[in-house]
């Protein structure tokens, strides 16, 4: 058994800000499934928004948050939010993070959909990266934290789990050593979960491949309440080449003038919305659908050519060039683009400082439903958040520790054991699975729904979970099995989710209740094992 103060479960953004801040109050480890990098965070492109100029203000940014969240957004949550960015901001440049700044010395401000002002700090088109790279670089150097990469988080052990029924919290958690095939158990009264979100439920995505919804399901194995998860954001404009299928075309593209177009060359979005090809995503994602199916064609396209090939070169180098890889010239071609899955606005059911409804665990970034979101995420507040929620998350903590004095009880947690479990033998079944799922979810549970879709979604889910838990439980564990497992738990949560909205709002639309409902106090859909 291996003890630690806190265990951080993801190195994106948030769980290695939290890592930083929480190392110096005792030992923490940070567990990854893969290498650090591998996050959200290092594909995050657009950038990280803050009001950095006196023609921008909180208020405005506030009112485009709340905007874009379509009536869900806890307009507490988003101040607190946004007034804290500056402070954000100052924290990662004094970690070495280096935004694109003017030939005056201030920071370059970009737009995106949405946002009625510049106040997008980027680095290029690689913010996510440049980010993450200087967070891992700290992470490294203290004696503090220990990084385990390879090691995949199974389930977090509470009391209740260990029989105990009074004062349920968290006691420890399980993790596989993928490199040795051993499972560990990490005794710990702290769990932060930060493990992104769920893309890869879906069959079209720009999210890595590690975005297996494994914190949300692990959280609602252990008790907790789970919020909002029938709204998933699909970007927009997402790459469309058989080569690159989950490569992400910024929104800042059309932000800095990039217009969507159909085959035929013609602007569309204004049709749809009076902001033309900088409305909201949800608006934008839906639009782009319509043309898809209206037109038969496969696509639309971005185009950006007007500008010269100097400017995009210099302001999206990442996008230029995997644009070229393809034979795409984005200075000459549209490029080509489809909605893809990309954020999890719903997730753990946190409060403002990242405390879920389990004493001990707390979840914060893309896993967490704080209420900034509400029903669709406004452009670039996600490394925001995730950078704001881990400060938070660290002081309450911290302060909820100190209070309490907390120390170890003479609590006996069993150490895992696979009993008469023998190795996956074919794991040709978990892929079909697996597949199984994603197409599923895209055909029944993405940009547009009806009840009857869900409801087959529902169905067909529920025999999958059937299959996945009798795999789980006479097999051997291994990283194919325990993302396979967290994806179909996931999966039903989002379609559990989705048949108690019966309204359209935000990135939840369905042609059975196409309109908004406001006749009756708008509330987060919420889920537990309790509420079942």
């Amino acid at each position: 058994m291996i003890e630690y103060d806190y265990v951080v479960v993801g190195t994106g953004v948030s769980g290695l800000s939290f890592a930083l801040r929480a190392a110096k109050h005792g030992r923490v480890a940070l567990i990854t499934k893969r290498k650090s990098e591998n996050s959200n965070t290092s594909w995050a492109q657009g950038g990280i928004c803050c009001v950095a100029n006196k023609e921008d203000s909180f208020e405005s940014h506030i009112a485009d948050t709340i905007g874009a969240g379509a009536g869900l957004c806890n307009k507490e949550v988003v101040r607190k939010i946004v007034e804290s960015a500056p402070d954000a901001i100052e924290d990662m440049v004094n970690l070495g993070v280096e935004f694109d700044k003017t030939s005056t010395g201030e920071f370059e401000l970009g737009k995106e959909g949405g946002h009625t002002q510049r106040r997008i700090l980027h680095s290029k088109d690689t913010t996510g990266k440049e980010i993450s790279e200087n967070l891992i670089s700290s992470a490294k150097k203290s004696e503090k934290i220990d990084i385990f990469e390879h090691h995949f988080a199974i389930d977090v052990i509470t009391k209740e789990k260990l029989g105990i029924k009074e004062n349920n919290e968290v006691v420890g958690i399980y993790v596989l050593d993928e490199t040795k095939a051993e499972i560990l158990t990490f005794r710990t009264k702290n769990v932060i979960l930060s493990t992104g979100g769920c893309g890869r439920v879906y069959l079209y995505t720009t999210n890595p491949d590690i975005a297996t919804g494994d914190g949300l399901a692990m959280a609602y194995r252990a008790g907790a309440e789970i919020a909002n998860m029938e709204f998933i954001q699909f970007h927009p404009t997402c790459l469309y080449h058989h080569e690159l299928k989950n490569f992400l075309i910024s929104e800042a593209v059309r932000g800095e003038g990039g217009k969507l177009i159909g085959k035929n060359g013609k602007e569309f979005m204004h049709d749809y919305d009076a902001r033309g090809s900088l409305a909201p995503r949800d608006i934008v994602a839906r639009a782009i659908d319509h043309e898809i199916k209206r037109t038969g064609e496969p696509c639309v396209y971005v185009d950006i050519s007007h500008k010269s090939k100097e400017y995009i070169a210099g302001r999206f180098p990442n996008i230029y060039k995997t644009c070229l890889s393809v034979n795409i010239d984005p200075s000459n071609d549209p490029i080509p683009v489809v909605p893809a899955a990309h954020y999890q606005c719903g997730g753990v059911k946190t409060s403002i400082d990242g405390q879920t409804s389990i004493k001990g665990l707390y979840a914060i970034g893309e896993v967490a439903c704080t209420g900034l979101h509400g029903a669709n995420r406004l452009a670039s507040n996600s490394l925001l958040e995730g950078a704001v929620m881990a400060a938070r998350a660290a002081e309450h903590m911290i302060l909820q520790n100190k209070e309490e004095k907390q120390k170890f009880e003479d609590l006996m947690i069993p150490d895992w054991t696979s009993g008469e479990a023998e190795d996956v033998d074919e794991l040709v079944v978990i892929y079909h699975n697996w597949d199984e799922i994603r197409r599923l979810m895209w055909d029944y549970v993405s940009i547009v729904r009806t009840n009857k879709r869900l409801k087959r979604a529902a169905t067909r889910l529920q025999n999958l979970s059937k299959e996945v838990q009798e795999f789980y439980w006479n097999f051997k564990i291994c990283s194919e099995l325990l993302e396979l497992r967290n994806l179909v738990e996931t999966a039903s949560l989002i379609v559990r989710c989705a048949q108690r909205r019966e309204e359209s709002r935000g990135l939840h639309y369905t042609l059975d209740f196409p309109d908004i409902d406001d006749s009756k106090i708008v509330n987060d859909t919420v889920i537990s094992l309790q509420k079942h």
